[in-house]
């Protein structure tokens, strides 16, 4: 059970009945939402680089051969090399060839996650 698990047990425990029996309402209800685990894995759109392609380009072209993923979590990751590329003047095709590393490993998560 990892941290958040055993967070949200601690407070389901505390709760009386009547709060318990809203939060796995709610719990329910945002399952609902959500692809279960499981589910079926879509494979990546693969774009062959240009010719002396632009990080931002970069980017872009591994956005949409990965579309399933959630960018939001990878954020961090793509800004800070893209800083790394724009601010500390790192070769665009070394932040490229992380960025492809990256966006690779975070699928492998993802086929992990949905259990394939």
């Amino acid at each position: 059970m990892n941290p958040s698990e055993k967070k949200l047990l601690a407070c389901f425990r505390d709760l009386p009945d009547e709060a318990r029996q809203t939060l796995m309402a709610f719990a329910e209800f945002l399952a609902a939402r959500h692809e279960p685990r499981g589910m079926e894995v879509q494979e990546p759109k693969p774009r062959a680089a240009p010719e002396n392609e632009s990080v931002v380009a970069a980017i872009k072209r591994l956005s949409a051969t990965y579309d399933m993923l959630d960018k939001g979590k990878m954020l961090h990751e793509i800004s800070s090399l893209m800083a790394q590329h724009v601010m500390h003047g790192r070769a665009a095709v070394e932040v490229i060839a992380e960025l492809e590393t990256v966006f690779a490993q975070k699928y492998e998560r993802y086929r992990e996650e949905a259990g394939q």
